[in-house]
């Protein structure tokens, strides 16, 4: 059965991230750790559990999916280029549920291929995060993308704004994933409030 996700998704790099976001409401975090030792990674990873776990809230993993099957991560996201040395098998047999992000339809029937529990699409908008080699997927992708997958979640991504989340679940998006819009801002918090009450009223 497919577990339903909380629409509000910042993804952050580290766990005092994951404190500061849980304590606001957030129920569903992908925690990002790029360019650190393992054991960094790993202390980061087990933070953020323990926080979410006291939070009733949900810990997606990203990339580190050997550490996501250790500790006892339930989620785990995968780009298309993470899944090439991904163990799959090793990942599935853990009971970790994965998601997999996707830019074009070739990526959405790869992702496909590997039964993931979610499917994320970006960039929505264009996005300063990082340069993407897509052109922006635009609103009328969702739709497109959401009659393919069915009922698994669908997570919109990149260049959003709690107005333009509103449009991406209103066009057919379960999930709508954050980065800039929350830990840029001037008071996180306060914008996290926002994203929040937009989104759960519209789910």
């Amino acid at each position: 059965m497919t577990a339903r996700l909380d629409p509000f998704y910042p993804v952050v790099d580290s766990a005092d991230w994951v404190a500061r976001l849980v304590g606001v409401g957030a129920r569903l975090i992908q925690l990002r750790v790029k360019n650190k030792p393992q054991d960094v990674v790993n202390h980061e990873i087990n933070r953020a559990l323990q926080l979410c776990a006291t939070a009733g809230a949900t810990l997606v993993v990203n990339d580190y999916w050997q550490a996501a099957i250790d500790l006892g991560a339930p989620f785990l996201h995968l780009g298309q280029e993470d899944l090439d040395g991904a163990d799959l098998k090793a990942i599935r047999a853990a009971g970790v549920r994965l998601g997999v992000s996707t830019h074009t339809p070739a990526e959405l029937d790869r992702a496909l291929s590997v039964d993931p529990h979610h499917v994320a699409l970006g960039p929505i908008w264009p996005t300063i995060l990082k340069q993407m080699p897509f052109a922006p997927q635009g609103l009328e992708r969702i739709g497109e993308w959401k009659r393919v997958i069915g009922d698994r979640p669908l997570v919109a991504i990149g260049g959003l704004t709690p107005e333009r989340a509103a449009q991406c679940l209103a066009a057919g998006a379960d999930v709508v994933a954050v980065v800039n819009d929350v830990v840029g801002a001037a008071d996180p918090e306060a914008r996290a409030r926002e994203w929040i009450e937009i989104t759960r009223v519209q789910a």
